[in-house]
């Protein structure tokens, strides 16, 4: 069984490596390490002279000494290796001197083994003590092995020794490694299922530390990959952005209030709400990621704060206004809560709308829902947060703090804002059909461009390095893959943007990541940009580079993505391309007809790109076909047979020698010349279930019970519920992968024709896109229900609800605009900040209405009513509007790690925002013009130069 992880817990990497002589490394004869001969001095006294025994010592540091320490790491699943060679003690015997001995191959593994003992035999007591009885037989060394006794012939023994070559050998490698075209070992930790990839790299790096400090001498383990740095490098990212955005924020605060103590309360509600949301995220265990934390906006925070304070400010200018002189604390205590009563209900209702549109994010499953249910969560509680303290920490701190003169005069910027607004409201009342046409033209332009617009799951995350697969064909062996590997990494590592390359091919030990011998995972690690000789090269231009050069070596294909894209992407379709094509079926033949017509389709598709077919056949096979007829005359079974071919060719386990702690498999087969000889395979002894006089078995070759054959067979057979399938992949490039699979989709369906029995499905990212977008067409809508229903409730008049609500689907052009100015294609994450639009435009048409009806209920002429609370309403809208977007405008012009996530949500609110800003103070109140209560006579033109109430300025 392996460990409880998945793809995406290698978040450790490390090589195992001799420090080159003179780089750290001193050269001391007599002394652990390298000596002037060129050998190296093993801490337990052997001297490492070939190049195979330093490979094999290099795996006992990896296996022996790191590993052990290594898993005993918090949060570490398991350990895996790689690369140089296991060591084994290898019994070879020689076929002839078993043949003339009547010997097998089972004969000597079992002598080794009943010759390998150590048992324990009670205790003994004398004079009082009691002594522990053990007789110890344990085979210590190679010379042990060799004497150890297997027959006796004519009363003399026949020695191991005698009759095989007892050396240290190499076992039979499934996989191999190389960093920067050398073979090296590598070693990799695998986080627990459910850990914080941060914090367990970090424990192992802090480890991995220790560890080098106590290795021996000359010898050390190179960090090569470290989750940690990307987990920081978004982290980061998103930390500046909120860190610019705050103080975009806080300016446009200062700059509309006009009023340093109140923008400053205000200011304060966002560490106060961000501190609250901290703790909400700990109790919560939501780690602080990209994805955590891209969706806040302190803009949005503030935003019931703002109201709240907004207001407060002007009713106490017209308070003092009233009284004509400062007031007293009492009096301003009861001004605040009057004007904190006069908002609770349009900013109770706003923020619960606010906090309501997340809730379809809360509703996905699968690795959606893990992507963005911690969005959701932290986003809601920040803005509970700040809606507490908007209605409890900003009134109290305005009541106690602004003690001054607060004056009804206007900056210049507000003014210049209503000298603006002011006509254009005026028209907008008196002409509302032309306004509400015109909102309704952009709605359903927006809608027509919206169908313009690609579709993808979520941007894809610049990892900063590149991930390639090369593949050869099946019948490449392990040495002869890594060979060609090491090639290419040498051509790769010439580019001067590589801080280093290193690879794994075939299978690692532990078989988490399981790949045929003819494929290689290599994984190129790039520099910092500013360190590149040419800054303005984009990493897209290098990879093709790259592409170009490692294309000049022959017998090699290749597939570009990314380390953890590649993982995310085996965990949705089980393969590493963008887009999977699965053709299901019973027999291969027609299966690979199919794929390959697919497979053409894909390479003559604008976008798609590293199109693969899997490797289902062409392995070649060495089949030994037992004579049944022959072992049956013989009297041979044919376990006895093959376990002569398994003893032989694959070998034998005849136990283990224990160094130490240490334990090294004892293993009895051929040596690997007579193991590639075909001969030699056919002449190998099979004893007979018969004893001769001499008391010696006779045997017959293998070639007479066994007919030897070349052929070719299945490379792999891979099964999905319980049916064979072969898949296509492709990753798309330049292209969104909703509009390439849609394509391709049409092609297949008109060109490819499957046979009676056979099927496809498809798989990839856009799986999760269909199911994110199948969920919200379920979701939103309710949503959206419930959004009304609380409308209604705060204005009494589903007539006035509706004018409210209007404000979504108008509002939403903007941030279509925004995202088809850009480039950008339709994901998740423009549709988190399309649900953030929504919130803030129902706000703000919540906050404009609910104050005209405010006033007509006071007896306001119906338009002048409308004019008077669009004008007073400006600022707050204005303000809200803005500090939301400009909160958001640091994310849309980031350029740091985890950037491209965030870059279409901050696009989507702040085109969203101007166009619902715009509409918010012109066409809704044309609409209420329109449909709302019966109008009275009087034009608002005609009124007598009414105005709205002049803003505030508090000295």
């Amino acid at each position: 069984m392996g460990p409880l992880a998945t793809g995406l817990g290698e978040i450790y990497m490390w090589t195992v490596r001799y420090k080159p002589r003179g780089d750290g490394a001193s050269v001391e004869d007599g002394k652990p390490g390298w000596q002037s001969d060129g050998s190296y001095l093993t801490p337990e006294g052997r001297k490492l002279t070939t190049d195979f025994e330093r490979a094999a010592y290099l795996r006992t540091v990896q296996d022996w000494i790191i590993r052990p320490q290594l898993k005993t790491v918090p949060g570490v699943a398991g350990v895996d290796s790689i690369g140089g060679f296991q060591k084994q003690y290898q019994v070879q015997p020689d076929p002839a001197k078993l043949v003339g001995l009547g010997l097998s191959f089972a004969d000597m593994a079992m002598a080794i083994e009943s010759n390998n003992l150590s048992r324990g035999a009670g205790y003994v007591e004398d004079n009082g003590e009691a002594y522990v009885v053990r007789s110890a037989g344990r085979l210590e060394s190679m010379e042990d092995i060799g004497n150890v006794v297997v027959t006796t012939r004519g009363g003399v023994p026949i020695r191991v020794k005698d009759i095989a070559e007892v050396k240290i050998g190499r076992e039979l490698r499934t996989g191999s490694a190389s960093v920067d075209g050398q073979e090296a070992v590598i070693g990799t930790a695998l986080m627990l299922i459910g850990g914080n990839s941060r914090t367990v790299s970090a424990l192992v790096d802090a480890r991995m530390k220790e560890i080098n400090g106590a290795l021996p001498a000359g010898i050390e383990a190179r960090t090569i990959l470290n989750r940690t740095v990307l987990v920081d490098a978004t982290v980061k990212t998103v930390s500046k952005n909120l860190m610019e955005g705050a103080f975009l924020v806080i300016f446009v605060l200062f700059l509309l209030l006009g009023n340093f103590r109140a923008a400053l309360i205000t200011a304060l509600v966002i560490p106060i709400a961000m501190l609250l949301t901290m703790a909400g995220m700990v109790q919560g265990r939501i780690s602080a990621n990209l994805m955590s934390l891209g969706a806040l906006d302190f803009g949005l925070i503030v935003d019931g704060a703002v109201i709240i304070a907004e207001n407060s400010l002007r009713h106490l200018a017209e308070r003092q206004h009233k009284f004509g002189r400062r007031l007293t604390q009492p009096e301003r205590l009861t001004t605040v809560i009057e004007a904190a009563e006069e908002m609770i209900k349009p900013s109770v209702y706003g923020q619960a709308i606010i906090i309501l549109v997340y809730v379809p994010l809360l509703t996905f499953t699968g690795i959606e829902g893990k992507m963005f249910q911690p969005m959701a969560l932290t986003v809601i509680i920040a803005l509970a947060a700040a809606f507490v303290l908007s209605l409890t920490f900003v009134p109290a701190m305005i009541a106690i703090l602004i003690t001054g003169r607060v004056q009804e005069k206007e900056n210049h910027f507000v003014r210049g804002i209503k000298a603006l607004y002011e006509p254009a409201l005026r028209r907008a009342i008196r002409r509302p059909l032309i306004f509400i046409a015109s909102a309704v033209v952009l709605l359903v332009g927006a809608g027509l461009l919206f169908t313009k617009l690609g579709q993808e799951f979520i941007p894809t995350l610049d990892e900063k390095n590149i991930a390639m697969s090369a593949l050869r064909i099946p019948s490449t062996s392990l040495s002869q893959s890594q060979a060609m590997q090491l090639s290419v990494e040498k051509a790769i590592k010439k580019f001067p943007q590589v801080a280093t390359v290193f690879s794994k091919t075939g299978t690692a030990e532990a078989a988490t990541d399981p790949m045929p011998p003819n494929t290689s995972d290599t994984f190129i690690m790039l520099k910092p940009t500013e360190e590149w000789p040419s800054p303005a090269l984009t990493k897209e231009e290098l990879q093709q580079q790259i592409e170009d050069a490692v294309g000049a070596l022959v017998g090699n294909s290749y597939e570009f993505s990314q380390p953890i894209q590649w993982r995310f992407n085996e965990l949705i379709a089980g393969v590493r391309g963008d887009l999977a094509i699965k053709v299901f079926g019973e027999e291969f033949e027609p299966m690979l007809q199919v794929a390959n017509q697919i497979a053409a389709i894909l390479r003559g598709t604008k976008g798609s790109e590293d199109v693969k077919v899997e490797q289902v056949g062409g392995l070649p096979f060495l089949e030994i076909k037992i004579d049944k007829a022959e072992i049956a005359r013989l009297g041979l079974s044919v376990s006895a047979v093959q376990d002569v071919i398994g003893a032989a060719i694959g070998g034998r386990d005849a136990g283990v020698v224990f160094e130490g702690d240490r334990r090294f498999a004892i293993i009895v087969r051929l040596n690997d010349e007579l193991r590639e000889n075909m001969e030699a395979l056919k002449t190998l002894p099979v004893p007979l279930p018969v004893v001769t006089k001499t008391g010696r078995p006779p045997t017959v070759m293998l070639k007479q019970v066994a007919l030897f054959e070349l052929s070719e067979g299945p490379n792999q057979i891979s099964r999905e519920n319980g049916k064979r399938r072969v898949v296509v992949t492709a990753n798309a490039r330049g292209r969104d992968i909703a509009s390439l699979v849609s394509e391709v989709q049409q092609k297949v369906a008109q060109q490819v024709q499957l046979p009676g029995g056979y099927w496809l499905t498809w798989g990839g990212q856009f799986e999760n896109l269909a199911a994110a977008r199948q969920r919200l067409m379920v979701v939103v809508p309710g949503c959206f229900f419930l959004m009304f229903l609380l409308l209604y409730t705060a204005l009494g008049s589903p007539r006035d609800a509706l004018l409210v609500f209007s404000a979504v689907p108008l509002a939403l052009t903007g941030g279509v605009a925004a995202l088809w100015l850009r480039g950008m294609p339709f994901s998740v994450s423009a549709a988190v900040g399309f649900i953030a639009l929504s919130g803030v435009a129902v706000l703000n048409g919540l906050v404009m209405l609910s104050y005209i009806k405010q006033l007509v209920d006071k007896g306001f002429p119906f338009q002048a009513a409308i004019y008077e609370g669009a004008v007073t309403r400006l600022r707050p809208v204005a303000m809200t509007a803005l500090v939301a977007s400009l909160g958001f405008v640091p994310m849309a012009l980031a350029t740091g790690t985890g950037a491209e996530v965030q870059k279409p949500l901050a696009t989507v609110v702040i085109g969203g925002l101007i166009s619902a800003t715009l509409l918010t103070l012109l066409v809704l109140p044309a609409l209420y013009a329109r449909f709302g209560k019966s109008k009275v006579a009087a034009d608002i033109i005609g009124l007598p130069e009414q105005k709205a109430h002049e803003g505030v300025v508090i000295k």
